[in-house]
């Protein structure tokens, strides 16, 4: 099998790098899908099926080689309250009260399909939109979610919500670890880039502990590992209508914090990278390893943007890092539990701790105050959102609406009028800028028809119509002054706009010109690129 794989997505080059930062991969993501899953309130294993499965087939399916998807936080915290109102619903059907994992099930199934129907249509490619502002913020608030996410670790039960902090030697033995862990990524490139600093820093700190018969918390205090392969689930749940409609809200709020997360850190690893991942490809991709992880019995998964990042920095550019990490995972699964399970957690909180110091864009500090007030607050509020409420979508969504707002805004007074009057007595209006919704109002309120002579002529040389809304603007304008017994022209309009007025019985004549423009209307371009772009 691994020389099929091998021959498929291995570069002889890169192989090795691609197999070892998998293997780190894969041992960072064991304690990361047990803490979802606990979170999402499933068992352990159905956290770490997800992060097998979602890992490997995202590797061969999805759109950005060396990108590493499986169980996430964004997802777990949406989940809590499927499972939870699942289990009642389960009781109240007389099917028992362990239903919600089976609704969890069915509703990962249908956010794979909203997902590959985003792939199908293409709407992957509208991540191009998203301001860097957006991005930096999404970038800082994720990266203070991850560091947050580690403080389990230095209590005396990680699973346990609630549990006491550890203190005296215990945290004293725990935080010289993490430290070790830190050093060793840190200083190995040094030295060498030819093996993983960071299999190197888990692989020394493990020996150390295990070595030294060191007191200190592993990974089999947070929860065993050990399982069998996954089986396609028997549902017991009705598949009916009214399963869909309980489901499908859940469903679509996963689908669209599934791929924000991933296309987000798909654009983060092509500016690492210096490559261009395939958006479309990613969303159909992510879409069915969600559907097959929901049918053997998984909580569904989408891009991990600390793994991405772990994997990057270990030397993982090809598929063929994350086909081995998550081959690796199911390893650990079946044959190796009890010797992953020795693991320090201090080992992997040092990682995790190492790719928030990277994850975090620290020149943001710098260029707040560079940057137009409109973009720091974007950032700001982006960054806020992700740590309050851990809604990725939400907080995108939220930061891409304000800077279209910010925008229009902006876009709106840029737009200016010059006048002249020509020897036969009719007056020309210049205009330059745009006419959209935002700038109608000052566009409206620069013309007199009262005062001007019989013939205006509005000249759009300098000036393009965005939408509707200036469309419309130029319609009532001709309207005003027909009413004031004038004649109004417009002269250098394209021609999709003339079309357009002439099929609105516009009140304006119009003046076809050589050099008239040759533009759309509120359409953006975004054809599909070539090999490798979408």
């Amino acid at each position: 099998m691994f020389q099929i794989i091998f021959r498929k997505f291995g570069n002889r080059i890169q192989a090795k790098d691609d197999l070892l930062s998998g293997l780190t991969v894969a041992l960072a993501l064991v304690p990361e899908a047990v803490a979802f899953a606990i979170i999402a309130g499933v068992s352990p294993l159905i956290g770490l099926y997800a992060a097998f499965m979602v890992c490997l087939l995202t590797a061969v399916l999805g759109g950005r080689p060396g990108m590493i998807s499986g169980a996430t936080g964004a997802l777990a915290v949406i989940m809590v309250s499927l499972v939870l109102l699942g289990n009642e619903r389960g009781e109240a059907l007389g099917l028992g009260s362990e239903m919600g994992t089976q609704y969890l099930f069915a509703a990962v199934i249908l956010m794979g399909v909203i997902q590959i129907g985003c792939g199908v249509l293409k709407l992957g490619r509208f991540v191009r939109l998203i301001p860097q502002p957006v991005m930096f913020g999404f970038v800082n608030g994720l990266a203070i979610v991850i560091f947050e996410a580690q403080f389990p670790m230095f209590t005396e039960s990680p699973t346990t919500p609630g549990s006491s902090w550890l203190v005296g030697n215990d945290l004293q033995l725990m935080i010289g670890l993490i430290a070790l862990t830190m050093a060793i990524i840190f200083l190995l490139p040094k030295i060498t880039t030819q093996f993983p600093s960071s299999l190197a820093a888990i692989g020394a700190v493990s020996l150390l502990v295990i070595g030294l018969d060191l007191d200190t918390l592993v990974v089999r205090d947070m929860a065993s590992i050990g399982g069998e392969l996954p089986s396609l689930v028997s549902f017991s749940i009705p598949l009916n209508w009214d399963t869909l409609v309980f489901i499908a809200p859940f469903s679509f709020i996963l689908a669209a914090v599934g791929l924000i997360e991933s296309l987000m850190t798909l654009t983060l690893i092509d500016e690492l990278t210096e490559t261009r991942g395939n958006s479309t490809r990613e969303c159909l991709g992510q879409g069915v390893a969600n559907v097959a992880t929901g049918f053997f019995g998984g909580m569904g998964g989408c891009a991990m943007i600390g793994q991405s990042i772990i994997n990057i920095r270990s030397g993982g550019r090809g598929r063929l890092s994350g086909i081995s990490a998550g081959l690796f995972l199911l390893a650990f699964i079946l044959f190796a539990s009890s010797l992953i399970e020795k693991i320090p957690l201090a080992a992997l909180t040092g990682v995790m701790f190492m790719v928030v110091i990277g994850t975090f864009e620290w020149s943001s500090f710098r260029i707040l105050r560079k940057i137009p007030k409109t973009d720091a607050f974007v950032l700001i509020l982006v960054s806020g959102i992700t740590v309050v409420t851990h809604n990725l979508a939400l907080a995108v969504i939220s930061g891409v609406i304000v800077s279209a707002l910010g925008f229009a805004w902006k876009s709106a007074h840029h737009i200016h009028r010059e006048s002249e009057t020509l020897t036969d007595g009719a007056k020309v209006y210049h205009l330059s800028g745009p006419l959209f919704f935002g700038s109608v109002t000052d566009f409206n309120l620069g013309f007199n028809p009262a005062d001007d002579p019989d013939c205006v002529i509005v000249d759009m040389k300098d000036s393009r119509v965005w939408d509707h809304s200036g469309l419309e603007a130029l319609h009532k304008l001709g309207e005003r002054y027909l009413n004031a017994g004038k004649k109004l022209k417009v002269q250098h309009i394209s021609r999709n706009c003339q079309e357009l007025l002439r099929k609105a019985g516009s009140m304006v004549d119009i003046t076809v010109l050589p050099d008239d423009p040759n533009y759309q209307v509120a359409q953006i371009k975004l054809p599909e690129e070539s090999a490798g772009a979408s």
